[in-house]
């Protein structure tokens, strides 16, 4: 390649730059909880809410905040914001505004801090934000959550005073017989804190249709798993019909990461998080063929439950 050869690939280059940075956008998601207990953090008791709205906040150039964005969650409590280019999102804050009647479901009066999106994909012309999971909180702590009592320190502390040697210790007082109490009643069984795992041609038998349970098998494949899925899938497919694809890598990840999904839900000891399905199988759909059936594969093991977990449905009544 001689040298006006050289000059014209990389001028290439630059309009090649140019172009991608005018087609550039970056796309901001994140999920928000049911906060149950009042604690501040995510648990066993809290779930993710739908029909909350979600605003996203940056400075500008006189630092005042200003809305760049806003969004309503999913069924899965999911939300997602678009912006055009690359803009500079630091001290950007994302927070619950309100919620709409179908979305408070006793969660209505907010109270969880914005949090700040953190990048966790750049690739040429898009970024990818998550923002950490927001909360938003009952008026008052439901009343099956665990209680914790602390003893309060004395106003003012008094030392004890050593008692000299040469006296002797009072008896020690007996103690009064204590009433044996009743034995407590058995702990009620929760089967979400079972170990199961199951795989895609158990939930798609009739008698186990009523494990579908936080999404519903006519569920749009793009509202589930996001834009990029949609992209890739259309936007008609439902989950339902995603199961049933087999015999291509594309279709064979939709259906292990739709498995997987229903598994996580299903189960807190399976391997993976719902949020975590979820980010996989964007991250595969934005990577290589290879990388599609690598997580395909993952997902597979363990919608299996790696020879060591089994499937724990029992027939629906």
């Amino acid at each position: 390649m001689d040298w006006s050869q050289k000059l014209y690939f990389t001028a290439f280059l630059i309009v090649a730059a140019a172009i991608r940075g005018i087609h550039g956008y970056t796309m901001v998601s994140g999920t928000v909880f049911c906060d149950q207990c009042k604690d501040g953090q995510i648990s066993l008791f809290d779930y993710p809410l739908n029909g909350i709205n979600v605003a996203m906040a940056c400075p500008d150039n006189n630092g005042q905040m200003t809305t760049w964005g806003e969004d309503t969650t999913n069924w899965l409590g999911n939300f997602a914001m678009k912006f055009d280019g690359n803009p500079d999102l630091s001290g950007c804050v994302a927070q619950v505004t309100s919620s709409n009647e179908q979305g408070k479901r006793g969660c209505e009066t907010g109270g969880g801090p914005g949090k700040s999106p953190r990048l966790i994909f750049r690739m040429f012309d898009m970024n990818m934000y998550t923002i950490d999971p927001l909360i938003s909180q009952p008026s008052d702590p439901m009343s099956f959550c665990p209680k914790f009592s602390y003893p309060q320190p004395h106003p003012n502390p008094v030392s004890p005073a050593t008692p000299p040697s040469t006296l002797p210790y009072p008896p020690t007082p007996s103690l009064p017989h204590l009433p044996s109490w009743p034995p407590l009643p058995p702990m009620p069984h929760f089967p979400y804190l079972d170990a199961s795992a199951c795989p895609h041609q158990s939930w798609m038998m009739p008698e186990y249709r009523c494990y579908w349970k936080v999404i519903n098998p006519d569920l749009k494949v793009g509202v589930v798993f996001g834009l990029i899925a949609a992209r890739k899938y259309g936007s008609d497919i439902t989950l339902w019909e995603g199961m049933q694809g087999r015999g291509e890598p594309y279709k064979t990840l939709l259906r292990e990461g739709t498995t997987a999904l229903l598994n996580s839900y299903n189960s807190v000891q399976f391997p993976y998080h719902p949020l975590s399905v979820i980010q996989h199988m964007n991250w595969a759909l934005m990577g290589s063929t290879q990388q599609v059936m690598h997580t395909a594969l993952n997902f597979l093991r363990a919608n299996s439950g790696n020879g060591r977990t089994t499937c724990k449905f029992n027939p629906c009544k």
